[in-house]
C-alpha cells in the first residue's frame, strides 16, 4: 500500500519529495497543460517531465497524448528515455490502447487509466499493465460508489495471473481516501491538499494546546 501524489506542478512535487511521504508521482494532459499554462520555464511537456523526474526519486506517471500507435509509441519511448526505471507510461482504457498496452508493456511499464469498469482493469491485468488507475471521485458522480466500483476490480483481479495492481485517483476527501483504500485499493494518489488534510485533526490541534498549557 502506497500513496502518490496527484500533480504536475515542480514546486508541489518538490515539497512532497522533501516531505516524504509519497512513493510516486500521477500527472495526467489536464494537469500538464495547467502547469504549461503559468507564465514560467516549461513551455513543452518533455521538460517539464524530465524536471518531475530530477526533483522525485521514486515512480513518475505520465500519459500519452498522441492517438495514432505509432506515434504514441514514439511519445511514450521519449519520455521514458529520460528515466527508464521512474517512468509509468498511462494509456486511456479503450480496446485499442488495451491492444497497445499488450504489444509494448513488455518494453515500458504501462498503466491502463479512466478505468470506470472491472472488465476494464481486467482486461488491463491481461494486457500486462503494471497498473490499473480508476477515477473514484468521478465514478461516484456518474456511476453511484467509486470505493464499491474500486472493490469490485480488487475481487475481479484476484483471479487473473498478471501482476496488475490498483493505483486509484482523482480523490477529493480524506474520507474518500480511507474509503478506497478500506475497498482494498493497493495504492491511491491524491492532490497536496488532501494529503495535508490526512495529517491534520481538530482533537490532536487540542491536545498539542493542552499539553502546552499543562507545561
Amino acid at each position: 500500500m502506497s500513496l502518490f501524489l496527484d500533480s504536475a506542478d515542480p514546486a508541489e512535487v518538490q515539497r512532497a519529495a522533501d516531505a516524504g511521504l509519497v512513493r510516486g508521482v500521477t500527472t495526467n494532459p489536464t494537469l500538464i497543460a495547467k502547469v504549461l499554462r503559468k507564465t514560467g520555464p516549461y513551455q513543452e511537456p518533455l521538460p517539464l517531465v524530465q524536471e518531475l523526474l530530477r526533483i522525485f526519486p521514486g515512480t513518475v506517471c505520465y500519459q500519452v497524448t498522441a492517438t495514432e500507435p505509432q506515434a504514441m509509441l514514439a511519445e511514450a519511448r521519449q519520455v521514458v528515455e529520460l528515466s527508464p526505471a521512474q517512468v509509468v507510461i498511462q494509456i486511456p482504457a479503450t480496446l485499442a490502447n488495451l491492444e497497445w498496452v499488450s504489444r509494448y508493456s513488455h518494453e515500458m511499464a504501462c498503466a491502463v487509466t479512466a478505468v470506470y469498469s472491472p472488465t476494464q482493469a481486467f482486461l488491463a491485468a491481461e494486457a500486462g499493465a503494471r497498473f490499473a488507475i480508476p477515477y473514484v471521485n468521478r465514478a461516484t458522480r456518474l456511476l453511484g460508489d467509486g470505493p464499491e466500483l474500486v472493490r469490485q476490480i480488487v475481487e475481479l483481479l484476484e483471479t487473473s495471473t498478471w501482476d496488475c495492481s490498483i493505483l486509484a485517483t482523482n480523490l477529493k476527501s480524506t474520507a474518500e481516501v480511507v474509503e478506497t483504500l478500506l475497498a482494498g485499493a493497493a495504492h491511491v494518489s491524491a492532490t497536496w491538499s488532501v494529503i495535508a488534510d490526512m495529517a491534520e485533526h481538530p482533537l490532536t490541534q487540542q491536545a498539542i494546546a493542552e499539553f502546552a498549557a499543562r507545561s
